[in-house]
């Protein structure tokens, strides 16, 4: 029970991100978008190439610090874990549940079937999330996330 509270946890670091990242327009968080999109809105002159890339450096960080340091405590400081196997396991289970509410809550409902995310000039691109990038964030959350488990639970097991 308490995994899934954490996976909740996850996901609630996970909107918050989005909502302060678009809190002025989706142009806020556009470097999650397609190449294509990003290139007509510097076109339009909505942003910079140059801020597209800060934008990209600064989300990195904030997205992937609670997933290499917030998760492994959540399941190692918190729960209590001390070996491999069930660290892999609850792991996987929190990042599971962030990548399924991404998927689902904010890739699926929020940017496909709400107006928050739409940049204007280029409704015409509409979905955003399509193709090769849709196929890409569901190898990574069921694939993926399950490998980086893998990964920081070695790591943990070793010091």
């Amino acid at each position: 029970m308490l995994v899934i509270f954490e996976g909740i946890v996850m996901c609630f670091i996970l909107v918050m991100y989005c909502v302060v990242g678009i809190r002025n327009g989706a142009v806020g968080l556009v470097c999650l978008y397609e190449k294509d999109v990003q290139e007509r809105v510097v076109e339009l002159g909505l942003v910079t190439k140059e801020q597209i890339k800060k934008q990209f450096i600064v989300s990195s960080i904030i997205l992937f610090i609670p997933l290499f340091i917030l998760v492994p405590y959540m399941v190692y400081g918190v729960n209590g874990v001390t070996d491999f196997t069930e660290g892999f396991i609850q792991m996987t289970e929190i990042l599971v549940i962030m990548g399924l509410f991404d998927r689902f809550f904010i890739d699926w409902y929020w940017v496909g079937k709400t107006k928050a995310w739409i940049i204007p000039g280029t409704e015409d691109m509409m979905p955003y999330i399509y193709g090769k990038t849709l196929v890409g964030k569901w190898v990574s959350t069921l694939i993926g996330f399950p490998v980086l488990a893998v990964l920081i639970a070695w790591v943990v097991s070793k010091l």
